[in-house]
């Protein structure tokens, strides 16, 4: 029973209505723990931005109330953004062995000089956090070590699947653990958080045993070199790679940082299998035949730097594709990634090479439950309420009818936003407020301090360009002495718009002119004089609006 009538809160900072920066705070009587701390990367008109996290402005406010960080698996939008988030909050975090071995390894890269307490739990096992007990409950999914968490809370049970699917025959043998669901479905579950990035897909996701036998077939058809692009946390597939290598009798290089990374963790902590001599450094590799080659790179998103993408535009320093190549890309591409990907596809094949891909082969199976698997979830924990969460809004609409078919009541199911507090108590649950959430863009080292208008000030001066326009003004008589000169970077070539811009010119000194004439002396009305004038005759004459920025220098 909770103590003085207290409710539960669930508050999402990230991962409702997008597939990205996943971050849930869990709060009971001021004592919170966070699930999961992830990145998002950013979208097209996110001029220079590298990476998008969720803005914790919550958690800095309460952040002596901050019990733990824990961790469902180790990718990128469950993991990112702790580099950023742990110069903020101190609190010990709790994963699994490889999540926090990749963790570490992300700090290191990031240079994070804090000492952060990490709790290695080993599945199924039993931590806890405060006032809060979590058990870690093992799921699959397209990475090792991934887990689903119970909290039990004085008001009830909250189940979070973490990112799952139900794989009957995995590459590591260890299958999901539905005996815990089914046992904490038969004590009753206050709350169901389950994930729903394949809700819009129906039956069920095949195992990623299927990946490799096709792996295996593959390699036994291709003649030259085999270069393979996947997820650098794909560890069970680059296993699949590894072991296929091996039976035909090729040596593995591997290749791009990431990729690099990973894999030494991977190795480091037991969760790779690699028979000694197998791998070899890519100069060395260059040596052997042709025949008896793999590369496994990075850019399976068509990333622009990535290994894969410089060797399709033959730019990478070591690897050049050369007809008899196969290049098998065995993921799929995130969305948004599609042009990326199929420009990267087309360079391939223009270099001679013969690509296999998801569009046409079984080279890749997602991580993700289909809707059968999403049913089964709901059915062995029978929640009360139901919150579905990870996937953008129609993947939630789509999971809030999964469970409407199962049986669980429309009143029942919410479908929150980022910021949204969800209330319960033992009997009922309601929508409670709102706190800060949102977006914060992460450019170079600055964190949060590039806005929405400069993004706006990008995205003019990427689509129109930039007039510069200088002056030098008399301060006694407000003469002009000198200009005005105009610069132009990315509206047009000034040798090849003289009259253009000499009539832009002119268009300055009238509105110089008539500020004199009025007596106006103030800068700032003088530029916007200045910039008014300009722009409507710029727009008039070519239909285009470049950023002008009046440079008035006093003598």
């Amino acid at each position: 029973m909770s103590k003085n009538g207290q409710k539960l809160q669930i508050i999402p900072l990230g991962g409702m209505g997008e597939i990205g920066k996943n971050m849930t705070v869990i709060q009971y009587d001021k004592e919170i723990i966070v699930i999961d701390s992830g990145l998002m990367f950013p979208e097209e008109e996110m001029l220079g931005i590298d990476v998008v996290i969720p803005d914790i402005t919550y958690l800095i406010e309460n952040k002596e109330n901050v019990k733990g960080i824990v961790i469902t698996h180790g990718h990128e939008d469950h993991i990112g953004a702790l580099p950023y988030v742990l110069q903020q909050i101190n609190a010990p975090l709790y994963g699994t062995k490889l999540t926090l071995g990749l963790v570490d390894g992300k700090l290191k890269e990031t240079k994070f000089k804090k000492s952060v307490p990490m709790n290695i739990v080993k599945p199924p096992a039993t931590v806890q956090i405060g006032s809060f007990t979590v058990d870690f409950i093992r799921v699959n999914h397209s990475i090792p070590d991934a887990v689903g968490l119970a909290i039990h809370t004085p008001v009830g049970v909250v189940c979070h699947t973490g990112d799952f699917k139900l794989d009957q025959t995995p590459v590591d043998g260890r299958i999901a653990d539905l005996h815990k669901f089914a046992e904490l479905g038969s004590k009753g579950v206050l709350v169901l958080l389950s994930d729903s990035t394949n809700a819009e897909r129906e039956g069920y996701t095949m195992s990623e045993k299927v990946v490799g036998t096709t792996i295996e077939e593959i390699f036994q058809k291709a003649a030259g070199r085999i270069i393979v692009a996947t997820f650098a946390s794909n560890i069970h597939r680059i296993q699949q790679i590894l072991d296929s290598a091996y039976k035909f009798n090729r040596k593995v290089a591997v290749v791009g940082r990431s990729m690099v990374n990973v894999v030494n963790i991977a190795l480091d902590l037991g969760y790779l299998s690699i028979p000694k001599g197998l791998l070899m450094e890519l100069d060395e590799i260059a040596r052997l035949p042709k025949e008896r080659v793999v590369i496994i790179t990075t850019g399976s998103q068509g990333e622009p730097m990535s290994a894969l993408t410089r060797m399709a535009m033959s730019e990478h320093k070591k690897v050049e594709i050369v007809p008899g190549d196969t290049v098998l890309i065995s993921a799929t591409p995130i969305p948004g990634n599609e042009k990326f990907v199929a420009r990267t596809i087309d360079h391939l094949f223009k270099q001679g090479a013969n690509v296999i891909y998801e569009a046409i082969s079984g080279v890749h199976v997602s991580g993700h439950a289909s809707q059968e698997e999403l049913k089964l979830m709901l059915n062995l924990i029978r929640p009360k309420f139901f919150v579905p969460v990870h996937g953008e809004y129609r993947h939630l609409i789509h999971h809030a009818q999964l469970a409407k078919q199962i049986g669980i009541p429309e009143e029942n199911i919410f479908i929150a936003e980022n910021g949204r507090v969800l209330e319960f108590s033992q009997d009922s649950g309601r929508m409670a407020g709102r706190v800060t959430a949102g977006k914060v863009l992460v450019d170079g080292l600055g964190v949060g301090d590039v806005g929405n208008i400069v993004l706006r000030d990008r995205k003019q001066l990427s689509q129109d360009g930039i007039l510069i326009v200088v002056v030098t003004i008399d301060k006694e008589t407000a003469e002009v002495v000198a200009g005005p000169d105009i610069i132009s970077r990315g509206f047009v070539y000034v040798r090849e718009s003289e009259e253009l811009m000499d009539q832009a010119r002119d268009k300055v000194r009238q509105a110089l002119k008539k500020c004199q004439d009025e007596d106006i002396s103030e800068w700032s009305t003088i530029k916007s004089q200045v910039r008014d004038t300009l722009g409507k005759y710029l727009f008039e004459q070519t239909r285009r609006r470049p950023m002008i920025l009046p440079i008035i220098m006093e003598v």
